[in-house]
């Protein structure tokens, strides 16, 4: 499925073209870059821009097909080039290393402490496993570059084994974790947090504004561009930008820091309860792909839209039913965050398939579910360290 919007580019200059935003005609003459290099995102530069220039920093994202997000890094001096996922589920900072001889290493770039100058090795080992792959491998120190910030003293993990076969196809070489301290194995400081104790930002927040690919018109299989489709993705650390969201940010309290969880009052369809009655808990995660909750609800959910197994263990779903189908709202904090059809049923120019995923994870305050780039994609999302915080609004 990952392939497929590809295939329908193909069909691009048959299509009909709607009013452009100001982001969407710079992406498009390759002026993006250039703008927001020369527009800084903190106001605060127009009077002070010495102080101002490395207070906030943005780095741009790669959308991949609509399922993944990542970006380039440098590690070491020189830099040495990785894309990482920038995922706000975990928080360690991995990449292969040369040291490592698994298949998923020698298909991706991998760090040779021996080229940087600046490398500080440790005798610490690091395991992590997330729910498509997992490596094992030692901790080092070096500095590393994001989004134009020089974040020095970083320890960071460089893989020695990966097993399996997911992180060998992945078009990204290691992860960047932007949840809490306390959930990092083996200890190591987060990026993000480092950059604060280092005062490389002005704020102690990053906010997140995923785009959308364009998506192939039922009728004419042509495509549609929304947003800004592979480009316009970024965080943005130590800043938020306005431009990027309507009407004004909501502030959810955290129910638990480690991950970026809070608490969701309803899922409704229809003004009927769905799923997560009596409220549920919810991780806001850029590094989930879909929208995942317990499976008993989510089997409710697919047999609501219409939505079957093929053979591949995908679900399915008439593309047609994008014109039919109710939004599904979820009210968090007293405030209803609808998501269109348009954004929970995945459209290719093989046909459809649903954005809901069935997951159980265990926890003591019941059912979890996971808000991933399907949500996402919808909201502009604010992550305030400060304040224990997560901020929501439309994305512009």
């Amino acid at each position: 499925m990952k392939w497929l919007l590809l295939l329908s580019l193909v069909a691009l200059s048959e299509c009909l073209i709607k009013k452009k935003s100001l982001r969407k005609t710079l992406i498009e003459h390759g002026l993006l870059e250039e703008y927001l290099k020369k527009h800084t995102l903190n106001p605060a530069s127009k009077y002070f821009p010495k102080e101002a220039a490395t207070m906030v920093s943005t780095q741009p994202l790669e959308n991949y097909l609509d399922m993944e997000y990542f970006g380039t890094i440098g590690i070491g001096t020189p830099a040495q080039e990785f894309t990482v996922i920038f995922d706000t589920g975990s928080s360690n900072l991995w990449v292969p290393s040369v040291y490592c001889s698994s298949p998923a290493c020698s298909n991706h770039n991998r760090f040779n402490p021996q080229q940087s100058s600046t490398y500080q090795a440790t005798s610490q080992t690091v395991s992590i496993a997330y729910g498509t792959g997992s490596m094992t491998g030692i901790l080092g120190y070096d500095t590393v570059q994001v989004g134009g910030i020089a974040d020095t003293n970083q320890i960071f993990g460089l893989s020695e084994t990966e097993p399996g076969s997911f992180l060998y196809y992945s078009p990204f070489d290691g992860i960047l974790g932007l949840a809490y301290p306390n959930i990092a194995s083996s200890g190591a400081t987060p990026v993000f947090d480092n950059m604060w104790n280092q005062g490389l930002v002005s704020q102690d927040l990053f906010s997140v504004y995923l785009s959308s690919m364009g998506t192939p018109d039922i009728l004419t299989s042509c495509i549609t561009f929304h947003s800004n489709d592979e480009s316009g993705s970024v965080v943005i650390f130590g800043g938020i930008d306005s431009s990027y969201y309507t009407g004004s940010l909501n502030w959810v309290p955290l129910s638990a820091e480690g991950y970026w969880q809070i608490t969701v009052d309803s899922i409704t369809m229809n003004g009927q309860p769905i799923a997560c009655s009596g409220s549920c808990q919810a991780i806001v995660d850029t590094g989930t792909s879909l929208l995942s909750g317990p499976t008993n609800a989510i089997a409710n959910i697919q047999s609501y839209i219409g939505a079957s197994q093929n053979s591949n263990g995908e679900m399915v779903i008439s593309c047609s039913a994008i014109n039919n189908l109710p939004d599904i709202v979820f009210t968090i904090n007293g405030v209803q965050y609808p998501l269109p059809p348009s954004a929970y049923i995945l459209q290719s120019q093989e046909g459809c398939t649903s954005g809901f995923q069935g997951m159980n994870i265990p926890t003591a305050s019941g059912e979890l579910w996971i808000l991933g780039d399907v949500f996402i994609r919808q909201y502009y999302a604010v992550f305030d360290r400060a304040n224990n915080q997560v901020g929501l609004a439309p994305v512009a």
